[in-house]
């Protein structure tokens, strides 16, 4: 395909054996059998077609084409473009897709934490959080305010970032913002501390320190998040303590508790973390 040109390929009923990934659209599924995930809306399948990731092929409402066609002019003629009718794609996806364009990306081999580690100057990183709306907001949250080179550790208990819920939250972000799975254990801590990030594990206990006095921080920075409920595990605490780090909570009104894990990480983010250049 020459740069500027664009061909579709027509598709005319919901049973087209060409399309069986976007059938239902199941994560997990998906996931487990070929090692693919669904992009959804057009700021996210705009996110995959520039991102690190494989695009295997688009779907596209008919009226969608010439809103999309400055980014689908560049995919590689060996990625398919199906254009359908609004009726068929509800019916191949199962549902109303008012924002008319899918597509399907390819997972690749996970990054090696260590040389994300060395490769970053703010890392969040996240233990436990298991709502694909959290995930995808704190992909954005780091992508908006975490600094030209941020990244993202993820324990494996978290849930997956490329699912499609976190993907759509996220505005794509989390095809931007390089992440892995590992395990948050000691000698996580400790190669943090040697590698001179300071570990800022945030939480509400009224001990930690206030987030104001951490401020002064700049360079480096590892902040540590958990899930809403139950927060970082009692046994992470300790670890990064341990390690040479430090608790730091966010002051509030009296009576108030906690704050959403995408807030939090926002104000933390915002008062700590390397501005962008």
């Amino acid at each position: 395909m020459t740069p500027g040109s664009l061909h579709t390929i027509p598709i005319r009923e919901p049973s087209d054996p060409r399309i069986p990934e976007y059938a239902n659209l199941k994560d997990a599924a998906l996931a487990a059998r070929d090692g693919l995930f669904i992009a959804e809306g057009p700021l996210v399948v705009r996110e995959l077609l520039r991102s690190r990731f494989i695009t295997r092929s688009v779907l596209i409402e008919r009226s969608k084409v010439e809103p999309m066609r400055d980014a689908l002019a560049h995919v590689p003629g060996t990625v398919p473009i199906y254009e359908a009718d609004q009726s068929v794609i509800d019916s191949i996806t199962g549902f109303h897709l008012h924002r008319g364009v899918l597509a399907c990306g390819q997972r690749i081999a996970p990054l090696d934490a260590r040389q994300l580690i060395a490769d970053s100057r703010t890392l969040v990183i996240l233990e436990g959080l298991s709502n694909h709306d959290n995930i995808g907001g704190i992909f954005r949250t780091t992508a908006a305010l975490g600094g030209p080179h941020a990244a993202v550790l993820l324990s494996p208990g978290c849930c997956d970032p490329l699912y499609r819920k976190a993907l759509r939250v996220s505005i794509g972000h989390a095809l931007r913002v390089p992440f892995t799975v590992t395990e948050l254990d000691s000698g996580l801590w400790e190669l943090l501390a040697a590698r001179g990030f300071p570990t800022l594990a945030l939480t509400p206990d009224p001990a930690a320190q206030p987030l104001q006095a951490s401020a002064s921080e700049r360079g480096k920075l590892a902040l540590v998040l958990g899930a809403e409920g139950p927060g970082l595990q009692p046994r992470t605490l300790d670890q990064i303590a341990r390690a040479g780090g430090r608790h730091i909570r966010i002051p509030m009104t009296h009576g108030v508790d906690s704050l959403n894990v995408v807030v939090a990480a926002g104000i933390a983010l915002s008062r700590l973390a390397q501005p962008d250049a």
